[in-house]
């Protein structure tokens, strides 16, 4: 009895360990769906980025996948390179270095992604792409880019926006064949190149403890009233230590800088797409002279043929239009990616424009309304 026992006991054990296995490679395979960022991490990210300013700045994400959230606990910086490929060797020492350096502290030393900072939303670049399938490649699909924007930061709204490239896009980049053809087949546009994770942000307890204590602290300092003659003369004004005190910041009438340099840099991208276009409509004249050269010959030597003929000749070989194309050398179709990045830049600037152009439309209307009303 006691040897059965023990040996359904070990079976029920060894089943409770299959499961947990199947349950781990099932989480390990679980695409990622959201972004979870420590507070310390985004902290980090904001600092380098905002020294860094106005060049750019990039590093390193940490932290552990977790059924289908990635979680990021920390960062750190690349340094700056140069055009010397030497630094190629140095970072990539520089960034072991910093690797073994966290696992011996302890802290998490696996990679989930990097950071890039960017100014006025232009982010959507050829190294980006070429970094983030690298990646991708290398990490299995387990990471993201973060992109900070500092002139929204800089404006009270701290930008964090988490990207990873789609899957229709690694396949045809893995080819390497960005025509119209592939695009088509692979159902691939400029609007599904990179797909936006939800991303949201997370403190320890101690933190938000600490937070807390903070935030009692100065609600205390603004309603303590100091003892002494000047007693009556030292009381707060509840008008400006209130959150809820009116705040006419927002009614200001001036156009924001960020609209004027949103709508140059959609000037310089709508140019780019135009030089794009050109190029495209050269090579579709190309190829369409060539044709009608290739059809032009075919048709010389099929007449010829029936002269021939009537003559009592042996006819002349006749090519197919695919070897004449072949031997004429008709030019390639240029690459279709840089016009997908451009557009996909000319419909991020189109959004932030309209996020921040009807705000201030409707406040030129309240105050056009408001003068009637006055006079």
């Amino acid at each position: 009895m006691a040897s059965s026992k023990a040996t359904s006991s070990s079976i029920l054990k060894d089943n409770y360990n299959i499961k947990q296995l199947l349950n781990t490679e099932a989480e390990s395979k679980a695409p990622v769906e959201s972004v979870q960022l420590d507070g310390l991490a985004a902290l980090k990210i904001m600092k380098h980025c905002r020294e860094n300013y106005p060049n750019h700045a990039s590093g390193q994400l940490l932290g552990l996948d977790f059924k289908n959230v990635l979680e990021i606990s920390t960062a750190f910086p690349f340094p700056k390179l140069s055009e010397d490929k030497r630094d190629e060797v140095n970072l990539s020492r520089y960034t072991q270095d910093m690797m073994r350096n966290l696992r011996e502290v302890n802290a998490d030393n696996n990679t989930v992604g990097w950071y890039t900072s960017t100014y006025l939303g232009n982010f959507l670049t050829q190294n980006l792409v070429d970094t983030q399938y690298s990646y991708q490649k290398s990490l299995g699909g387990k990471c993201v880019v973060i992109v900070h924007d500092l002139t929204r930061s800089s404006m009270g709204n701290a930008s964090f926006r988490a990207f990873r490239l789609s899957q229709n896009f690694m396949e045809v980049y893995q080819e390497n064949k960005f025509t119209t053809e592939s695009l088509q087949q692979n159902n691939l546009g400029f609007s599904n190149i990179l797909e936006e994770l939800p991303i949201s942000f997370h403190n320890s307890h101690l933190i938000n403890a600490m937070m807390h204590e903070i935030q009692d602290d100065s609600d205390l300092l603004d309603t303590t009233v100091h003892s002494g003659p000047s007693a009556s003369f030292s009381i707060a004004d509840p008008s400006q230590t209130s959150f809820l005190s009116p705040n006419f910041n927002i009614l200001e009438l001036n156009l924001e800088p960020y609209i004027e340099k949103s709508l140059s840099q959609l000037i310089e991208s709508v140019d780019e797409h135009v030089s794009e276009q050109n190029n495209y409509a050269y090579w579709q004249r190309t190829v369409a002279r060539e044709s009608a050269r290739i059809q032009q010959v075919i048709q010389q030597k099929k007449s010829e043929n029936i002269s021939r003929e009537a003559k009592g000749l042996a006819p002349l070989p006749v090519e197919t239009e695919e070897q004449l194309s072949q031997m004429s050398k008709l030019p390639q179709e240029p690459p279709r990616l840089d016009s997908l990045l451009i557009n996909a830049q000319t419909s991020t600037y189109c959004q932030q424009l309209n996020q921040f152009t009807c705000p201030t439309i409707a406040k030129m209307y309240s105050a056009k309304s408001l003068q009637k009303d006055v006079n």
